[in-house]
């Protein structure tokens, strides 16, 4: 049934490939008919085989100056660019969303369900820290960025009700469409490619954090915290405009390797003691990839890896989490991991990250949107 309905996916912007990516590879999968939306579209040739190869119908921001490396700057006019997708022939409209992909126009005969990576972070809860980490906390840009943001909370909210059914990818993202649009969300967790991660049940003597070096990340908290340990090897991999200043700050047991492409990324994730993770995430792939290696994660205690990691107050254990985005909370919890590391089985990593498998996210989402268009037949 699912099969023949006329089907558009809209997705944000097509640049890279990454977790928003890879949850829309998965949905152009269970819907090989559909056709593709995007507000940019700048993907390599190399990277688009995960959207099959499909002609992406992009929207006016795609042909304005410097769109290709400055989209970003034209968020102002997203919602106006979202909003001129003519969809008024398909059936099914899907849309990926982490800012403005909700906000297409579609009519009472059609079913709308989006798929939400999170509502737009700067624009909400997030804001006060994005304007502290961006330099924008006075003056007068501050105060047009602030407007903006404004304007474009209420476009948010007012967009939410275009949509007939809402998913979350984790349940954290879940209260937070709760708590902005007042709409319940069905939590959907995204697809990880687990089976490119193979189990290794021999450890080596470090530890490893892998991250785009972007502020959030707090990849500044976890160089610290072992720099002053001082005796527990640290190796890092990623890259980022704030590199030099990690590296700064870093002791001599902290080792940064740059960017690594994924084959050898996975080498080290499998050979590390535990991976290390301080960002609050909406549902973070990085530890789950690393416990579908057979390596712990030290985790930040917020955000969706309290979904995907398992404390040591459960059974079977995958991990320890610190309480605080602190070094001296993230230092206890690497004592505390130590203690306790003997309960932490290599194999029960390996079990909880497979719970995250692909096939079982295109099960629950093709068995939500069949629900779903029952449910709007009756």
């Amino acid at each position: 049934m699912l099969d023949r309905l006329r089907v558009a996916v809209v997705h944000e912007w097509l640049v890279d490939y990454s977790g928003s990516e890879r949850v829309l590879e998965q949905i152009l999968l269970l819907f090989p008919q559909a056709d593709l939306y995007a507000i940019v579209d700048f993907l390599p040739d190399e990277l688009r085989g995960f959207i099959q190869h499909r002609q992406v119908r992009t929207s006016l921001i795609q042909t304005l100056p410097f769109a290709k490396t400055k989209f970003r700057q034209y968020l102002p006019l997203m919602p106006l660019a979202i909003e001129q997708f003519d969809l008024s022939g398909y059936d099914l409209v899907i849309s990926s969303a982490h800012a403005v992909a909700k906000g297409v126009l579609t009519g009472p005969d059609q079913l709308h369900i989006s798929y939400v990576h999170s509502p737009i972070r700067y624009a909400w809860d997030m804001q006060h820290q994005y304007l502290r980490e961006s330099g924008l906390e006075k003056g007068l840009k501050s105060w047009l960025v602030r407007w903006f943001l404004h304007q474009m909370r209420l476009w948010d909210t007012r967009t939410a009700n275009g949509v007939d059914f809402f998913v979350a990818n984790s349940a954290f993202i879940a209260r937070r469409i709760q708590k902005v649009y007042r709409r319940s969300a069905a939590v959907i967790y995204p697809p990880v490619d687990v089976t490119n991660f193979d189990l290794c049940e021999q450890k080596e003597d470090f530890y490893l954090t892998a991250s785009r070096f972007v502020p959030y990340k707090r990849v500044d908290l976890i160089v610290e915290a072992f720099s002053q340990l001082g005796d527990r090897e640290l190796i890092v991999i990623g890259d980022g405009g704030n590199a030099k200043e990690l590296q700064a700050i870093a002791g001599k047991n902290v080792t940064f390797l740059g960017y690594l492409p994924p084959t050898e990324l996975r080498k080290y994730m499998q050979r590390a003691k535990a991976f290390v993770f301080a960002a609050e995430e909406d549902f973070g792939i990085t530890p789950v990839e690393a416990q579908a290696c057979g390596t712990p994660a030290i985790a930040y205690g917020k955000g969706g890896v309290l979904e995907t990691v398992r404390g040591l107050d459960c059974d079977r254990p995958t991990g320890v989490f610190f309480a605080e985005q602190s070094v001296e909370s993230l230092k206890s919890a690497i004592m505390l991991f130590e203690q306790e590391c003997d309960r932490i089985q290599p194999s029960n990593c390996r079990d909880r990250a497979m719970h995250f498998a692909p096939e079982r996210f295109q099960q629950e989402f093709s068995n939500f949107i069949a629900q779903a268009w029952a449910a709007r037949a009756r």
